[in-house]
């Protein structure tokens, strides 16, 4: 009998393994599935070098291979576990989830909470949450926020699993990137002492196949793939610029006093112009080792053809093709409000004025009501 055929799966992405086709999923050398048989863990070679050398591979499923592993969870009697990025929220919505979960209760899950402020109140950033998800559709039957990396509020998530499943399946759902294989790992930890049995990378489409954890009454909790998201920074972003921009530790909010028609540089991949308005504090939300620029707005264009890939960074110096140009978007802001740069972070811009936010082509750039 074939290794295809016996299905064995890379404990990291969920892969069936095989060892012919060198560029395809679930690759595994011979040598290397010869050692995993005699006692040690079954990688792919794609988990294998994310693992141990933070390589990123193409990954060669399609929007159609994950949106059809997704619409198993509509047949499934389950709780939905929906992971978001509460860094990036708009980039973590999947457009139609009720499409997929049909009648199935959604816990909301908010990831990477360690990211915002301390300052911020939790039980405000929680209503503002679910306020979000309703708009989107989304009646979730509970919100919590967690940091998987950080392995905060954890043990809640999993009382809180554990009421609302009531005896069902649960499928943990949510867009590339949102830290939904952290989670999963955190949950083996908990639940079996084993360590980052999943992989984990803060690039998108780590989980390439859905991965079942048995629980205690002998129903499944299913890790699924990441959905597609193309309007999220991480797809148009080379790793070095990615590295530069994907928050790692408690982000500083930056104020800025700006008068019109001044302009502030996001690195070299995004920009912030300040149109019409009254001087007014406006409050930037982004990386901390993300350099933002202010410029005045005459001379912003010039300022950008000269610097980037210099003092506008990322991109690095030989990667400025790799990024597509800046689209502009224009907006009059009638309520205090976030101007989202989507992936990348935020601008808190006041009532009254006009704003133009520039992003990568493909990038959404949108107004939300203001988070903080």
């Amino acid at each position: 009998m074939t290794e295809e055929r016996e299905e064995l799966r890379c404990i990291g992405c969920g892969s069936v393994i095989q060892t012919t086709d060198k560029d395809g999923l679930g690759y595994t050398p011979a040598s290397a599935l010869k050692a995993a048989e005699e006692g040690g863990d079954l990688y792919c070679q794609r988990c294998f070098r994310l693992r141990h050398y933070n390589e990123i591979a193409p990954v060669s499923l399609t929007d159609d291979d994950f949106l059809k592993l997704l619409n198993q969870i509509r047949d499934a009697q389950a709780l939905i576990v929906y992971v978001v990025d509460i860094f990036d929220f708009n980039g973590s919505l999947i457009p139609g989830l009720h499409r997929f979960v049909g009648d199935n209760p959604v816990l909301l899950v908010g990831n990477k909470e360690d990211l915002l402020p301390r300052s911020l109140r939790r039980r405000k950033l929680r209503d503002w949450l679910r306020q979000q998800a309703n708009q989107a559709g989304i009646r979730p039957a509970e919100t919590l926020l967690v940091s998987a990396k950080k392995n905060h509020q954890i043990d809640g998530l999993l009382e809180t699993i554990e009421d609302l499943r009531a005896g069902r399946d649960v499928y943990v759902v949510g867009v590339t990137n949102v830290g939904k294989s952290t989670l999963i790992n955190q949950i083996i930890k908990q639940r079996t002492g084993v360590q980052d049995l999943i992989t984990t990378s803060r690039f998108p489409g780590t989980t390439l196949d859905k991965i079942e954890i048995p629980l205690d009454d002998g129903r499944q909790l299913v890790d699924t793939p990441g959905i597609i998201h193309k309007e999220q920074m991480a797809h148009v972003l080379p790793a070095s610029a990615l590295k530069l921009v994907a928050p790692q530790k408690e982000i500083k909010p930056r104020t800025y006093q700006l008068s019109a028609e001044q302009t502030i540089f996001l690195g070299g991949i995004g920009r912030f112009d300040f149109l019409t308005g009254e001087k007014h504090g406006m409050v930037a939300y982004f990386e901390n080792n993300l350099t933002l620029h202010r410029t005045k707005l005459a001379n912003a264009d010039a300022f950008y053809q000269k610097h980037r890939g210099g003092l506008l960074t990322p991109p690095a110096k030989g990667e400025e093709d790799a990024i597509p140009p800046l689209v502009r978007h224009e907006f009059k802001i009638t309520e205090k409000s976030d101007l989202v740069f989507e992936g990348l972070g935020w601008i808190t811009v006041p009532a009254g004025v006009t704003v133009a936010g520039w992003a990568p082509e493909g990038i959404a750039v949108l107004v939300r009501r203001a988070m903080i």
